[in-house]
């Protein structure tokens, strides 16, 4: 029995799944594999395409009852907020009031945005790994970065004028809960059981092994330094991967709270 699973090509994914891909760990079923951009992927939660996917959870509620969270293999946790960055120094006010590019307006960074700032002027959706270049360019006054952006915007020539994850966690005490990983509700529960423990045991291998991937990371990755890949890594899988926790649920649930206010 083979379960379609759909997670980004950012190193993080490709060194938490990389086991469960290549059959390191103990499942009853493979995975065939569907690597697409966290926003792609949250578009196609619309029409239930994948029987497990990560998604943000700021397109959580739009997938409603055609998936249910899983509690291993998340993005979530201190200081791994988004940001938003600028050619010149500024408020956050002032570059959400101009011309901004967004990675998506599904994205847990999208949401973030509007919870955080007054007004939004003129938003762009552009594919996450566009929004340095149009920023820097000037096609675009501001840019909303996620991913390996958040090392590599300095490089562009840009500043950094917010870090919404910051502003979350002050505001909540909470950590930031960017995607997840979710199985959808046509699955038997015990199926769904021994997926969500399949993903646990990956990530469990992954930090066990941590050379493992090195490859699978690379072949992904390819345009990415080994440093940018290393701190990828090390910012974005961490215990919450594991196991989402009592802490973790409460942040997911204040979010949605407050999206759904916000709505």
């Amino acid at each position: 029995m083979k379960l379609t699973f759909g997670f980004t090509p950012c190193p993080n994914d490709a060194f938490a799944f990389h086991a469960l891909v290549h059959g390191l760990v103990p499942a009853p079923f493979e995975v065939d594999p569907v690597l697409l951009d966290i926003e792609e992927l949250n578009q196609r939660a619309a029409g239930a395409e994948l029987q497990l996917s990560k998604l943000s959870f700021g397109a959580a509620a739009a997938a409603g009852d055609r998936y249910r969270l899983l509690r291993s293999g998340a993005a979530l946790g201190h200081g791994v907020g988004p940001l938003v960055v600028a050619r010149e120094p500024g408020s956050l006010e002032e570059a959400a009031a101009g011309r901004i590019a967004v990675p998506g307006c599904e994205t847990t960074a999208f949401l973030l945005l509007r919870l955080a700032a007054q007004s939004l002027g003129d938003v762009v959706e552009l594919r996450y790994d566009r929004i340095l270049d149009a920023v820097a360019e000037g096609e675009l006054d501001a840019g909303l970065i996620i991913h390996e952006s958040r090392f590599t915007y300095a490089e562009h020539g840009l500043v950094s004028v917010a870090d919404l994850g910051e502003w979350w966690e002050s505001d909540t005490g909470l950590p930031v809960p960017l995607a997840g990983i979710f199985a959808r509700s046509d699955l038997e529960p015990g199926l769904v059981d021994q997926a969500e423990s399949a993903i646990r045991a990956s990530v469990e291998y992954a930090f066990a092994n941590p050379d493992a991937s090195r490859d699978y990371v690379r072949s992904l990755s390819h345009e990415m330094s080994d440093e940018v890949c290393a701190a990828h890594i090390a910012l974005y899988v961490n215990s919450s991967s594991v196991d989402i926790g009592d802490e973790g649920m409460s942040a997911i649930d204040r979010l949605l709270g407050r999206a759904a206010a916000a709505a």
